[in-house]
């Protein structure tokens, strides 16, 4: 037979509630009627929707991190770091690092809080120490009250400094809390070094959502 008198092959309509066989009359046709055209056009118009508007977010995310001083990055990472360690924390029963109470003291005290009853705090302050800004051993769980400098909930005879240091000693031991406290080493990221780190543990708070559901 010759090729250019070939009949297409019956396609069956890609309208679901349709599925009949029948004989395309142009290339790419899909559907068997204008009416199962119609019933279709949603179907598929969902998908093409919801491509553009990802395209759009990606480009819109692609020129903010364009814009992004070498200081948003810091914070990227800050806060990737914290967010993974308050989530740590919180995970395997921590209580808090300053005052020693335990979660369940802390919820039924503060929990009415913005941002619930628990922060990540620094030991070394990012201020004075801006070394150990993005160290996971000097970002331990806090009650927001001790975290905000608050003596309300603080061990007995001790400021919240000196409870976070009680507290950190019992963790890690006055070995490690004083090779901490001597390290004056500078740290000197790259923007891409920042990203990495932010990536690094926004993937470990991912995985540690999935096993902690």
């Amino acid at each position: 037979m010759n090729l250019s008198t070939r009949q297409p092959r019956p396609k069956k309509c890609q309208n679901t509630e349709c599925g009949t066989k029948f004989i395309p009359q142009r290339l790419g046709q899909r559907v068997c009627s204008p009416a199962c055209a119609l019933a279709t056009k949603d179907k598929h118009q969902a998908p093409a929707r919801k491509a553009i508007a990802d395209r759009n977010r990606r480009e819109i995310k692609a020129r903010k991190e364009k814009l992004k001083s070498h200081s948003d990055f810091v914070k990227d990472a800050e806060k990737a770091v914290r967010d993974y360690r308050r989530t740590y924390e919180l995970s395997i029963g921590s209580g808090c690092i300053s005052c020693g109470k335990s979660q369940a003291e802390i919820q039924a005290a503060q929990g009415w809080k913005t941002g619930g009853a628990f922060d990540a705090g620094h030991f070394l302050g990012k201020g004075a120490r801006p070394e150990h800004r993005l160290e996971p051993s000097n970002i331990w769980l806090q009650c927001k009250a001790c975290n905000a400098g608050s003596s309300k909930y603080a061990r007995k005879g001790l400021t919240v400094s000196q409870g976070f240091r009680e507290g950190l000693i019992e963790r890690i031991g006055l070995e490690a809390v004083e090779a901490l406290e001597a390290d004056h080493q500078p740290r000197k990221y790259t923007n891409d070094e920042l990203k990495a780190i932010t990536a690094e543990y926004r993937a470990k708070l991912r995985e540690l959502k999935k096993r902690t559901a």
